[in-house]
């Protein structure tokens, strides 16, 4: 959202331009969590304690946008700010989880991948043609069932037994035995994950056509969610 010229030509501040704002404080509290819950949990091996780190920087993820909507404090640091804490606590879940050997290389790679294209897209997106690329309700729940896969998988627990299909390292849960059934959770969210990927890799696509389309000159903006 442009701000409106002020009496000596400059953009007038709105209240989207404010940083210290409460569901911004809660993002900040969050993204300084995650280091936290990663050196705990994976240096120190204190698995109910980086469990409840983990699980206090994800169930607040919900928090700061409910404050944000319910109090009209929306701002433009938030929109960039709460997605980019979802992912960073993704990243240290997924590589806390593989260190301690509860999910295969492949998981990994692939989280690592879409979070670095997506990010990338969004980037390019927003420097050429001034637009964020809003989550979609599919990379909500996507986001939510890696969180509590994540979860899972941190505490191993709970245990189910394999499906017995096959044996296979690179598979954990095809074969016998028992497994977190966060496993299986992670598997479905990978799944939805990188269905959202291609959503969102259109959608810039379409951005970039449109624009071009258009002869547009200046930046568009539309708000991200």
């Amino acid at each position: 959202m442009t701000g409106q010229a002020t009496g000596n030509g400059r953009p007038k501040r709105t209240g989207e331009d404010r940083i210290f704002t409460v569901p911004n404080v809660i993002s900040f509290i969050r993204l300084l969590l995650i280091p936290v819950f990663f050196v705990v949990y994976v240096d120190f091996h204190n698995i109910p304690v980086g469990v409840i780190l983990f699980v206090i920087a994800a169930c607040t993820d919900w928090v700061d946008g409910m404050v944000a909507r319910k109090t009209g404090s929306v701002t433009k640091v938030g929109r960039v700010l709460d997605p980019l804490v979802d992912r960073f606590l993704l990243i240290f879940g997924v590589f806390a989880v593989f260190v301690v050997g509860r999910i295969p290389l492949w998981v990994l790679a692939l989280v690592l991948i879409r979070d670095i294209v997506l990010g990338s897209l969004t980037l390019k997106i927003n420097e050429e043609y001034g637009r964020q690329l809003t989550v979609s309700y599919v990379g909500k729940v996507a986001t939510a069932i890696m969180m509590v896969a994540f979860g899972m998988l941190l505490l191993n627990w709970p245990l189910v037994p394999g499906l017995g299909l096959f044996e296979a390292s690179w598979l954990p849960g095809f074969g016998t035995g028992t497994f977190s059934l966060g496993i299986f959770m992670a598997y479905l969210g990978v799944i939805l994950q990188w269905v959202t990927a291609i959503l969102y890799l259109y959608r810039g696509i379409r951005y970039g056509s449109t624009a071009r389309d258009h002869g547009e000159s200046e930046p568009i903006n539309k708000a991200g969610a």
